[in-house]
């Protein structure tokens, strides 16, 4: 087969500084995809795109050209059949304590909508949804199609895994770009998760794009560059989207790890919970009934009223789970107290998470393996009033020798001031609205 362009000549073009044109992007990425285009040139090629970047064209090329390397779902039968209203999802660029998707699936849910969450594992120090859930006893992560349309239909939400053949020219960008120092790439982060959400075949979508230590993105500017790009791909596609930017300064919650986290989703579901777990969950689904048509709903309510609950009860179940078992306790605890009285003003997310990975709620590896108990529990927040000697985090493994490097990771993660700084001005969990 005679090759339609020369990947040496693509990578120069974009080297350079020029344009790639939706010609070349959909040949480099196809031919990556049937490897042709071998890891080095493609390595190449995103370091130049990372240098150089790419314009909303290019963008919206090259998140196309990854759609067309798999298949594509399509859940419009639920609504033409009347079983759902409408389609929406929600997709987090990650963060510490992030469970959000557990309490909201089931909330949406609740107002006809079939929520679809095709998920992922943690790596590193965010924590994924899929590790989370199966510290469930008898939950399953892996769904075919045909099990997913029926519990869409039947139920209204399903927390699962994404099928190989979405985005597969993704997948594969993905793991390279992990090992060749360019996954802070704005266009190349926009395209992934969009070619993947969009691939999912949903009518609407809101995005959680997490600000601050524990995100990839540290800043304000950045974080809003990286949502404008994603809701017009979004808008491009024809999938009503919408951003958030939201606070990762601070871990999200009281709770950092796998079962932990869904015994805090748990709480949230009973109408209780940590007040930004409940702020965050109740505004991302009020933005999901919106773009469904549903702009009056009342998400709160719902989880006051028990009927998220009852979702919730239902969505595990369908997929093998108990959601009335005792969640898995880690063997080992280890307290961090606070040295003196005064403030607690900061609580470093990234650093919380990384000794929650150390602990062994995370991986190195994708085929490592994870314990379920491990995870940090935290006694106070920004803000709070503590007193020395006062519990401020718990530490919880199976294996205890893991405790010291998890301390070595919480090295400055405590600010305990005297008094909480007169000009710090206060903030909810949602920063920003993107449209």
């Amino acid at each position: 087969m005679t090759e339609q362009f020369d990947a040496v000549d693509v990578i120069r073009t974009k080297r350079d500084g020029a344009a790639l044109s939706p010609a070349q992007i959909a040949w480099v990425v196809d031919a990556y995809t049937r490897g042709v285009v071998a890891e080095e040139q493609m390595s190449a090629l995103a370091m130049a795109i990372f240098l150089r970047g790419m314009d909303r064209e290019e963008i919206a090329g090259w998140t196309r050209a990854m759609i067309a390397s798999g298949e594509r779902m399509d859940f419009s039968q639920l609504v033409r059949s009347g079983a759902r209203s409408a389609t929406s999802d929600k997709h987090s660029t990650g963060g510490v304590g992030d469970k959000i998707t557990l309490p909201l699936a089931p909330l949406v849910a609740v107002y006809g909508v079939a929520v679809p969450q095709l998920s992922g594992r943690g790596l590193g120090h965010t924590g994924g949804t899929l590790d989370k859930l199966e510290s469930i006893p008898g939950w399953r992560a892996a769904l075919s199609n045909a099990e997913m349309m029926d519990q869409l239909r039947d139920v209204g939400a399903v927390i699962c895994a994404a099928g190989s053949g979405l985005a597969p020219a993704d997948k594969k960008l993905y793991a390279l770009r992990d090992v060749t120092g360019t996954v802070e790439s704005i266009p190349l982060i926009a395209s992934s998760i969009m070619s993947k959400k969009i691939a999912e075949g949903t009518q609407s979508l809101v995005l959680d794009v997490k600000v601050g230590s524990g995100a990839f993105m540290k800043d304000l500017a950045s974080a809003r560059e990286l949502a404008r790009t994603m809701v017009d791909l979004g808008a491009d596609a024809g999938v009503t989207t919408t951003a958030l930017l939201t606070d990762m300064s601070t871990p999200l919650g009281l709770a950092v790890g796998n079962a932990v986290e869904v015994q805090e989703s748990v709480d949230v579901l009973a109408g209780g919970g940590p007040d930004d777990v409940v702020e965050l969950t109740v505004a991302l689904a009020a933005e999901m009934l919106a773009a469904s048509g549903i702009p009056d709903a009342d998400p709160a309510e719902a989880l006051r009223d028990g009927r998220a609950m009852d979702v919730w009860r239902a969505m595990v179940s369908a997929q093998g789970g108990d959601p009335d078992a005792p969640l898995p306790q880690a063997r080992e605890s280890e307290t961090v107290t606070a040295e003196a009285d005064g403030v607690l003003t900061e609580l470093d997310a990234y650093k919380v998470g990384l000794a929650s990975w150390r602990l062994g709620a995370g991986r190195a590896r994708r085929e490592d393996p994870v314990q379920a108990g491990a995870g940090v529990l935290l006694h106070a927040k920004p803000g709070d009033a503590v007193r020395a000697g006062q519990p401020l985090l718990t530490l919880r493994t199976d294996t205890p020798e893991r405790f010291a490097r998890a301390r070595e990771a919480l090295e400055g993660a405590v600010v305990v001031r005297p008094s909480a700084p007169e000009d710090r001005p206060a903030r909810g969990v949602v920063l920003e609205t993107v449209r």
